[in-house]
This record gives structure tokens, C-alpha cells and sequence, in this order.
């Protein structure tokens, strides 16, 4: 019996009502816990997932049974994570300010960008089908392009917080899930590192009580549905390509960022506080070009 198997066996009753077409399409399992603040789950070609324990300065693997290992030490503050077609793990490297790609076989990095400001801290990335960057820095306030052998530029800036970053399945649309606003933005792509004026495009669900929330990593899938973390809530937040929610899905634990994961992209690997969750889904999620 593999460690998932096993966890599905052993996981809680949840409230979670599935939606349609989406899910939940069973229980959600804690598949490993006690980290500081995980972040920036990523599944590489064959589906294991990747993530980052941000104060510990690590990035952990866990393959498709459920085992977890220790792929990188001294990760210098490591965040969002995304595979590129090369096979790379990209990474933000909060502590160095820079995009980074890392080998896996020999785990080399190599910068993909330098630190844009002097206290710049990249957050979250997506790579399109051109093989460039788009990423937040939350600091900044800025959401910047990495063109394939070329040097970041800020794209898009003064914004509430930029955090989570992503583009639609046709990658005609950029969005962005801002951490000082409870307002989700989306940007017409107009050309590899261009977008046109920006709207919004959904607004986060909020507490009863309590000073608006943003929100802080996103992932989308095959039917361009997305997934919008809500720390504040313990919830994420489902969204259709047309900005309607469909629902809640809520977790144990403040949900930081998740990402499709498995040999089928049908389990959501969700990155919360000190764990690291996974629940089946109805949904496959998108695989970027960049990805395949």
C-alpha cells in the first residue's frame, strides 16, 4: 500500500459540498506535516510534486507514492516553484532576489534574472509556451517578464501586493491574485511580455467580520477554472473563466498555494502552514506547454 493510499484511509470526515465538475472527488489527506510555512507546490513531467519550506530554506520532494525526501538545502528563502521545458525547476529565490532555474540531476542554479531593486523578493511565477517568466514581487508591487535569454522588465506595477500569478489555459489572459486587495486582476496578453489595460476580475470572498482580505497562490485547470488561495479563510476559493464562484473548498490549515499534481493532474496538492494536504478532484489541471 503506498503512503497515499494509506493517508486516504486515515483522513477526517470533511464538510467540503463537492461542485460540479470540479470536486472534491474525496476526502482531504495531511500527507506530511511539521515544516515551518510551506509554499510553491510545482509537479514535474511525471507528476511528484515539489515544494518549498520557506524559513527552513529548503525545497522538499514527494513522489507518486507519497514519499518525502529533502531535494535542495540552503534554498536562500526559495517560494513559487513552476517546471520548465527543459526539465528545470524555476524557483523564486526571495533571499537572493532572483529567478533561478536548478538542474535536478545535478542540482546547479543558474539565475535566470538578478535582483531588480534592493530589496526586490520574487514571489510566484507561471512560464508560458515562449519559455518566459512572469512574477510578483509583492514588495515591489510589481509583476515582471523574463523573456527566454533575456532580462526581466517590470510589466505592470504599483499594485495592492501582487502575490499568486498565472495565465488562462490559452494564455490570452494574465491574472493576478493581489495579498493587499480583495480584488482579482486579469490582464489581456497582447504578446510575450505585453498586456493591454487590466479589469477585475473576481473579487475573494471575505469574512463576516474583520478589514478586507486578499488572496495569495492560484492554479488553474483544463477548463480554465481557478483556484484562489484564501489564507484568512482556510479556504480556497473556485472561480469559472467568466469570474463566477462555484464554491469553497475549506482546509484544516490556512491554504498558502496549491497545484495539480499525479500521474492523471487529478490531485490538488495544497501547501498550508506546517502541512502539506492533497485531495482527489473531478477537475485535471493545466499543464503549461512550458511544462510538457
Amino acid at each position: 500500500m503506498t503512503r497515499i493510499a494509506l493517508a486516504l484511509l486515515l483522513a477526517w470526515p470533511q464538510e467540503n459540498k463537492p461542485i460540479a465538475g470540479v470536486g472534491p472527488a474525496g476526502e482531504i489527506v495531511k500527507l506530511h506535516t511539521g515544516f515551518k510555512f510551506t509554499e510553491g507546490p510545482a509537479a514535474d513531467a511525471e507528476g511528484n510534486v515539489y515544494f518549498s519550506d520557506i524559513p527552513s530554506n529548503r525545497v522538499h520532494k514527494v513522489d507518486l507514492e507519497g514519499k518525502l525526501s529533502t531535494f535542495l538545502e540552503n534554498s536562500e528563502g526559495i517560494n513559487g516553484l513552476m517546471f520548465d521545458a527543459k526539465g528545470r525547476l524555476v524557483a523564486c529565490q526571495g533571499g537572493s532576489g532572483r529567478v533561478v532555474a536548478i538542474d535536478l540531476a545535478s542540482k546547479q542554479i543558474a539565475p535566470l534574472s538578478e535582483r531588480q531593486a534592493e530589496k526586490g523578493r520574487p514571489n510566484d511565477l507561471v512560464i508560458d509556451r515562449e519559455g518566459g517568466v512572469w512574477f510578483t514581487d509583492p514588495g515591489e508591487k510589481t509583476v515582471s517578464y523574463i523573456p527566454a535569454g533575456g532580462k526581466a522588465e517590470a510589466v505592470l506595477k504599483d499594485l495592492p501586493r501582487p502575490n499568486g500569478v498565472i495565465l488562462s489555459p490559452d494564455e490570452k489572459t494574465l491574472v493576478v491574485l493581489p495579498s493587499g486587495s480583495p480584488d482579482v486582476l486579469a490582464y489581456p496578453v497582447t504578446a510575450p511580455g505585453k498586456v493591454g489595460e487590466g479589469k477585475v476580475f473576481c473579487k475573494l470572498e471575505q469574512a463576516a467580520q474583520g478589514p478586507p482580505r486578499g488572496g495569495d497562490g492560484l492554479s488553474v485547470d483544463t477548463k480554465g477554472n481557478f483556484y484562489f488561495t484564501q489564507p484568512s479563510l482556510g479556504a480556497i476559493q473556485v472561480v469559472s473563466p467568466e469570474g463566477k464562484t462555484l464554491g469553497l473548498i475549506k482546509f484544516p490549515e490556512g491554504p498558502a498555494n496549491c497545484a495539480f499534481g499525479g500521474k492523471d493532474l487529478r490531485t490538488l496538492y495544497v501547501t498550508a502552514r506546517t502541512s502539506l494536504y492533497a485531495v482527489k478532484m473531478e477537475a485535471t489541471g493545466h499543464r503549461f506547454a512550458a511544462a510538457k
